[in-house]
């Protein structure tokens, strides 16, 4: 049965306020017939949502209004959801706090004044606050998981070859990916299938990580949060990769920033804000053998990864080094390290709460696992949920 209930637009601009996680909402939206049906969803605003401005978080697309829905929208209208707006993002999807300089900065809804995450933070808040029930978001090396760790909700990462780009401003075409951010896995399972390849295969081997975590600093709340989880698993020994995530995520920044660069050559200078005008231009100042030596990174770490998950197991990590840390603070480096990983091998990720850090913001925990395995994937995420049962409430929002 299809509702006509009209949504309550004046409250959800109230509960947003705080937050600046909408920056447009589609007051005329109303739900549909189908199996989403009183769902409510929000979307990152550089995926196209047909009447509302498409910008990607920057001045330069202030003005473009989508002509139609992007396919991965047009899905989840088609299953009955109510798109009630797009979502607040990093400036071209290049940054890691949702601290966009023309929409402002977007809050945690655990604790105002800290980050959601980037680069689709708008994303993350909003479902943890319950402003919308499931949300999309782009990922490029981290940006669906990173804030749904932050924000404590739960966030899928598709392989990039199982999701239509259509509709999609691009950051780096090899690493983006549309994907779901929601409160319950039950939803977010749901959304990935409605918008991605889903496939049923069975996971192989057991879980595995990296030895010493590839080297990468984490906060001792994480990784008490870690290894916890790994408690919980019957996991393989350790493995390697043959380069340290670091050298990894920042060959994938080269890419995106060489990226960005030739897609904004001709764009008025002035529209660009000077952070992204400086990242940017990382990418066509490498010198030629070090971007061969970039490419030959991504390539062999490309092949032990999918090596690593399909002949040992899913490999688990945390999502992030650390918890969602005050806007004042910059962003720490290693923030993608892990996340990463998952945009180079062209691989399917799940985020879920892990547990709470001492200053009370969640700490999430992924899982890799083989394309084709989506529901494995899945099926091994409910099963640590259903032992961890970490995932809270904001103190002061509460999902409707």
């Amino acid at each position: 049965m299809t509702d006509r209930t009209p949504l309550d637009f004046a409250a959800l601009a109230e509960a947003n306020q705080p937050l600046n996680a909408f920056v447009d909402f589609n007051r005329a939206a109303r739900f549909g017939e189908g199996p989403l049906v009183g769902v409510t969803v929000g979307v990152k605003s550089n995926i196209a949502v047909r009447g509302l401005p498409w910008t990607a978080g920057m001045a330069l697309h202030r003005g473009r209004i989508a002509a139609r829905d992007a396919a991965t929208v047009a899905a989840l209208r088609d299953a009955g959801a109510a798109i009630i707006g797009t979502l607040n993002m990093e400036e071209a999807a290049l940054g890691a706090k949702t601290d966009n300089p023309f929409f402002g900065a977007t809050h945690n809804p655990h604790r105002i004044g800290f980050t959601p995450g980037g680069s689709s933070g708008g994303s993350g808040a909003a479902v943890a606050a319950g402003l919308c029930d499931l949300a999309l978001g782009t990922d490029t090396m981290g940006s669906v998981r990173i804030p749904a760790s932050y924000c404590g909700v739960y966030g899928f990462k598709p392989a990039q070859t199982a999701v239509s780009r259509d509709g999609l401003e691009l950051a780096e075409p090899a690493l983006d990916v549309i994907g779901p951010l929601a409160r319950s896995l039950d939803l977010l399972e749901q959304a990935a299938k409605l918008t991605s390849t889903f496939g049923n295969a069975a996971l192989p081997g057991k879980p595995v990580t990296l030895a010493d975590l590839g080297g990468v600093e984490c906060t001792s709340d994480v990784l008490a949060c870690f290894q916890q989880v790994c408690s919980l698993l019957d996991m393989a020994a350790p493995l390697a990769l043959a380069d340290a995530p670091s050298r990894i995520r920042y060959a994938g920044f080269i890419a995106t920033a060489a990226a960005l660069h030739a897609e904004l050559a001709d764009a008025d200078a002035a529209l660009l804000s000077p952070t992204l005008a400086k990242l940017i231009s990382y990418g066509p100042h490498r010198k030629d053998e070090d971007r061969q030596a970039d490419r030959e990174v991504l390539a062999r770490t490309a092949e032990r990864l999918n090596e690593i998950v399909t002949q040992t197991g899913p490999l688990v990590l945390p999502t992030a080094p650390q918890p969602a840390f005050d806007h004042a603070e910059p962003a720490p480096a290693n923030q993608a390290d892990f996340t990463c990983l998952a945009n180079v091998g062209n691989l399917p990720a799940v985020t879920i709460p892990a547990g709470t850090a001492a200053n009370g913001m969640p700490i999430g925990v992924q899982i890799v696992g083989p394309r084709g395995a989506e529901a494995g994937l899945f099926a091994l995420a409910r099963q640590i949920d259903g032992q961890l049962r970490a995932y809270r409430q904001p103190d002061h929002f509460h999902a409707g």
